[in-house]
């Protein structure tokens, strides 16, 4: 039996609803005479057939206004003011009755007054104490996992109503921070202070609690998370604030604490005009726009109003996904402010392809480009060298001299902090990418405005650390990490696309922009806390009783234990606090071109050993022992790998460094 629902039809329930109802109202008329001492004498009769005739209309009319439609367990706020409704309608209809059928002498003007105050009491009274007796019934029957909720304000009051008319979680308890508060009575439940929380998990045998604070910065989340993180509970929240109101999510929809709110990581407001100044009315495109970061790019780009936005990817199915999911928010943005909708085109292609890049660029007439189409794993890389380096040089190095060929205005690279001293050939390809940008800038002097934006790990990108933490964990361990000293730069996805977009504005011709990080977090340190809140013990050479445990596996091919973002000393600020300029040294043209038609030649003929010695000559400190993770290398002596030359040879006096 489903205890959510009796086991009969919608029309039998209402049948019976009204029946009650009717007999609620019968009861009441029948109340209201007799506490007053009303004797309708020789009219009793006649009364009897009006009032009962009064009591149908006004059934009828309950029917009519929608209070059969409310289920009980749900009733709320909205069917109170529904029942006060039918019930003043009923009573207008039996005073109607009562002052056409008694005569003067016999009226009492009180009991009209009474019979509303009855028949409310009844109809209302007798829908809360079955709602309170199904709650009642379902708790019994199925019981709720007790949980506490971490603030008592608006969205704590609202999460509480609705979790008490779901059947999931039974709220025992309040803890808010504010002493004004504690100790007083919200929506039933008690307000406590955090400093009770260990006592009170234990009282009510606790295992979850909800963060209902979905206003407070993500610092504030962060300090009550670091003081959550030593109980045994799994820490979840509510949705943003934004979300709520915008009716994407409801506040019952808990899920497992955001990875933002562990770093405690704010995002500074984006300044309007730096967001507007390459995009607002203009043609853009997006290379790469089908992948995480490429689409999170489309995302701000549409809410900026570009006249057109062309979406370029070799990726069939991301491609269809984020176009469909671009014209439905472009469609909701000219509903809400009437403005003229962005022309949306997707095309499938490979930026290696010149000539298709070139007639993209003249025939949507691009002013800016965001080149953001890359490798970017760099396990994967090191295993495919040959298309890594196609790629993400040649890839660069076309869509920037096809830019330059169709007077593109603006043209901005989206690198990465493994660009810095690499030891990995993604981050060696990057680098490269980076010193063609800033050679085209100084050799051929084009109208196209070249820069490039450095920064490091995107949280929710494609191969990111921590929906794999959260999955290990679900699965009970253990949880993987290279090296208990490996660390990282962290950024949301939506907070590195918006400095990308600024910094963009900001550029001047071969700029390098390095967006701050802030401070970089130990990866093993993560996967502690994203344990702890889950709501586990970390089991170790301390805890042998934990839950899980944390393993390592040793550093990747081309991994680093640190990550840098400069590759000298030299950086200055910029207009926003957000984003430096940094001044690097670099290879001119007249060096760096020779090396790819080196490279190009190295890439026909699968030539391994060439590819590592151009990237080595090209890029400073790259300097890998070999390029054997490639199942292309062909296994080879020590001697004859120390001894790989080029396919063509490299120029032997390279041209010292540039500083611009």
């Amino acid at each position: 039996m489903n205890l959510y629902t009796i086991p009969l039809s919608r029309t039998v329930k209402q049948t019976l609803l009204m029946l009650v109802d009717g007999f609620m109202l019968a009861l009441a008329a029948w109340l209201s005479f007799n506490m007053l001492d009303i004797n309708a004498g020789i009219m009793a009769d006649r009364m009897v057939l009006s009032t009962g005739l009064a009591i149908l209309l006004s059934v009828l009319g309950f029917f009519r206004i929608g209070l059969y439609r409310a289920l009980l367990l749900y009733m709320g706020v909205q069917s109170g003011f529904i029942v006060l409704q039918g019930v003043t309608i009923a009573a207008g209809l039996f005073g109607g009755v009562y002052y056409f059928v008694l005569s003067a002498q016999e009226l009492n003007n009180a009991v009209v007054p009474i019979f509303w105050m009855l028949a409310l009491l009844f109809i209302g009274g007798s829908r809360f104490v079955a709602k309170l007796a199904l709650q009642s019934l379902i708790q019994n029957f199925r019981p709720k996992e007790p949980v506490i909720i971490y603030g008592a304000g608006s969205s704590g009051m609202q999460l509480v109503a609705a979790l008490q008319n779901g059947d999931q979680y039974l709220p025992v308890a309040f803890v808010d921070d504010s002493r004004h508060i504690v100790g007083s009575i919200v929506n039933g439940i008690r307000v406590y202070s955090p400093s009770a929380l260990a006592e009170l998990i234990k009282n009510f045998s606790v295992r979850q609690i909800l963060l209902a604070m979905p206003s407070a910065s993500h610092a504030e989340r962060k300090e009550i998370l670091n003081r959550l993180e030593h109980l045994p509970v799994h820490v979840k929240t509510v949705p943003e604030l934004f979300d709520m109101r915008s009716g994407k999510v409801h506040v019952d929809e808990v899920r497992d604490i955001d990875i933002e709110d562990l770093l405690g990581r704010d995002i500074v407001p984006p300044d309007l005009d730096l967001m507007g100044a390459c995009i607002s009315g203009k043609s853009v495109l997006v290379t790469g726009a089908a992948g995480s970061i490429g689409s999170e790019l489309c995302r701000q780009i549409v809410n900026l109003r570009p006249a057109r936005l062309v979406l370029l990817d070799s990726f069939e199915f991301g491609l269809y996904d984020v176009e469909l999911e671009l014209q439905m928010l472009r469609d909701s943005l000219s509903l809400t402010d009437g403005s003229v909708k962005t022309e949306i085109i997707a095309l499938l292609g490979n930026v290696c392809n010149r000539g298709l890049m070139e007639a993209v660029m003249t025939r949507f007439s691009v002013n800016t480009v965001y080149h953001v189409a890359a490798y970017k794993q760099v396990p994967m890389v090191e295993k495919n060298v040959v298309e890594g380096v196609h790629n993400n040089v040649f890839g660069t190095a076309v869509s920037a001299l096809a830019a330059q060929q169709c007077g593109v205005e603006h043209f901005v690279l989206i690198s990465t902090d493994k660009a810095v001293r690499p030891t990995n050939v993604m981050g060696a390809t990057k680098r490269f990418a980076e010193q063609v940008l800033q050679a085209l800038t100084v050799a051929q002097g084009s109208r196209t405005c070249f820069s490039m934006v450095r920064f490091g790990n995107v949280l929710g990108s494609s191969g990111s650390v921590v929906p794999l933490f959260r999955r290990q964990i679900s699965e009970g361990g253990p949880v993987t990490v290279t090296h208990p000293e490996v660390t990282r730069y962290f950024m949301t996805v939506e907070e590195a696309a918006q400095l990308v977009i600024q910094a963009g504005s900001m550029a001047s011709g071969g700029d390098v922009f390095v967006l701050d990080m802030h401070d970089p977090i130990k990866i093993v340190d993560l996967a502690r806390k994203m344990i702890h809140l889950m709501g586990y013990d970390v089991r170790d050479e301390n805890s042998y009783g934990g839950d899980i445990a944390i393993e390592y596996t040793g550093l990747r091919p081309g991994e680093k234990l640190f990550e840098e973002l400069l590759i000298g000393e030299s950086v200055t600020g910029t207009e926003h606090p957000k984003i430096m300029r940094a001044e690097e040294d670099y290879l001119p043209w007249k060096t760096l071109e020779p090396m790819l038609k080196d490279l190009q030649a190295a890439c026909t003929s699968m030539d391994l050993g060439a590819i590592r010695y151009i990237l080595m000559r090209a890029v400073d400190g790259f300097e890998p022992d070999t390029l054997s993770d490639d199942p292309l290398w062909l296994d080879q002596t020590t001697t004859s790998q120390d001894s790989a030359v080029p396919t063509r040879a490299a120029p032997a006096n390279v041209t010292p460094l540039h500083k611009r």
